[in-house]
């Protein structure tokens, strides 16, 4: 009897403690997630020019803006998030992929983007991009989710590195970036001057209607908009390539 009741109150006493870390053991499988991007402008400008120097000091050296990732098991959908007035006060911007949507299937290696260059509005369904990514032993707390560090190459030789989470069992990620066990909450390309990184996730409960295909924009795939946009910006010198690398991520 003595046994049986020193059982029950040590079992009694652990009890708080076992249901704190069930608590923390938490595998989301739909959700919200903002996410932040930043891109150093002054990396686009010419160093030898008076008139861009003159740029860097009338405005920030980096333009901040925020996107909304909804996921439901296998769908997601990345889409344009909340304004920031302080891009307003730009007296020079790189606006391409500002207002990217991008929606993928990731059981059927699906992809719909719609994304607007200059003045015109693309719907571009294709496969996903298959990303061959290498695994390390880094990792990094991003908005209380223990996260793994992956590196990669795209596009030939756009170097990548990302953060994911398996704490989040939906495999996608920012833009076309997907292919890790889990979640990624961080992107960054160091020598593109640009990244991506979760600055809230929320457990919610995501109904069929917050992720909508997107259905306007004259048809393509990506093969066919590299080909148009080589083409119209054939004499575009440097412009060319920074500008064909951010619309095809």
């Amino acid at each position: 009897m003595k046994l049986s009741f020193c059982l029950c109150c040590i079992l009694f006493a652990f009890t708080p403690f076992l249901r704190t870390n069930a608590q923390n053991t938490v595998f989301l499988s739909e959700g919200k997630i903002e996410f932040e991007k930043k891109i150093n402008l002054y990396s686009q400008m010419d160093e030898d020019n008076s008139f861009n120097d003159l740029m860097k000091k009338a405005q920030p050296k980096f333009k901040t803006t925020y996107f909304d990732l909804v996921f439901k098991k296998n769908k997601t959908l990345y889409l344009p998030g909340r304004a920031n007035p302080d891009n307003d006060k730009m007296m020079w911007d790189f606006n391409i992929a500002e207002e990217n949507v991008v929606y993928s299937e990731l059981d059927s290696n699906r992809s719909i983007s719609q994304k607007k260059i200059f003045e015109d509005l693309f719907l571009i369904e294709d496969s996903m991009r298959q990303i061959k990514w290498k695994i390390t032993d880094e990792t990094r707390n991003i908005v209380g989710f223990q996260c793994r560090r992956a590196n990669a190459i795209i596009m030939d030789s756009i170097y990548v590195v990302a953060f994911y989470t398996d704490e989040i069992i939906t495999d996608g990620g920012p833009e076309s970036f997907s292919g890790l066990p889990g979640m990624i909450l961080g992107v960054s390309l160091p020598h593109q001057h640009v990244s991506w990184f979760a600055t809230k996730v929320s457990a919610k409960e995501v109904s069929a209607q917050e992720i909508k295909i997107p259905v306007k924009g004259k048809k393509a795939n990506y093969k066919t908009l590299r080909d148009l946009l080589n083409d119209r910006m054939k004499d575009w010198g440097k412009d060319k390539q920074r500008n064909l690398e951010a619309v095809m991520l």
